[in-house]
């Protein structure tokens, strides 16, 4: 049986960890998927690597269905720019995400949240999820055969991720009650309780109006 399993990273360099550690664990890069917030751009090209430590190719080329999937080069390889409803700008890669783009709808529809649903998350823990993203978090998820789960889970947790049952508290004590995909782009301190830290390279930043769209990523190199 197939189980999803998601962990939400305060950092990008968590959840990258996260997904080489999986990929050498033996879990295909098609089975992991990668969101993490871009608010402001905060994650250029040549932080976006693979697990050989090179510069995504996908930050160069767009992010296509084929793109967001990643190639042979591992998940991190396929890293596109996209934008979400209610998060923002975001760098992904991925089964989760290449899910939304081959219905043709980018990430709107029902958007991140939509998309976790979809792949079987809890809709309470999806909410929460989402909710990290929004705030300057990094999500991973894995599908992954049961025997795996330990595995997974394993990986994800030494690599600082933490769990919807973890997180979603700390949101709720600030009045937080769901992830609400209209709302603006996060700003720190805009909501008290945030819960999050967002990460030192993603900042304070203005909200910014969302397009969903995907929009390729370029860099001075071409990569």
């Amino acid at each position: 049986m197939s189980v999803v399993i998601t962990r939400l990273f305060d950092t990008y360099e968590h959840a990258t960890q996260a997904v080489r550690e999986l990929e050498a664990g033996g879990i295909p890069h098609s089975d992991i998927s990668i969101v993490a917030n871009n608010q402001g751009g905060a994650i250029p090209a040549d932080q976006a690597v693979d697990e050989n430590g090179d510069a995504g190719t996908g930050a160069g080329t767009g992010a296509s269905i084929g793109t967001v999937l990643g190639g042979g080069a591992g998940l991190l390889a396929g890293l596109g720019m996209l934008a979400i409803p209610g998060v923002g700008p975001v760098v992904a890669a991925g089964w989760l995400i290449a899910t939304a783009v081959g219905a043709g709808v980018g990430a709107g529809a029902g958007g991140l949240l939509g998309s976790l649903v979809g792949a079987g998350v809890d809709e309470d823990e999806a909410h929460v999820y989402a909710e990290g993203v929004r705030r300057g978090g990094t999500l991973v998820t894995a599908r992954v055969d049961e025997g795996h789960r330990s595995m997974v889970e394993g990986v994800m947790d030494r690599a600082s991720g933490v769990t919807a049952s973890t997180r979603g508290p700390d949101y709720r004590a600030g009045g937080w009650e769901k992830f609400d995909e209209m709302a603006p782009a996060y700003q720190a301190g805009a909501l008290p309780g945030a819960g999050v830290t967002p990460s030192p390279m993603i900042g304070d930043v203005p909200p910014v109006s969302v397009d969903p769209v995907l929009r390729p990523r370029t860099t001075p190199g071409g990569l």
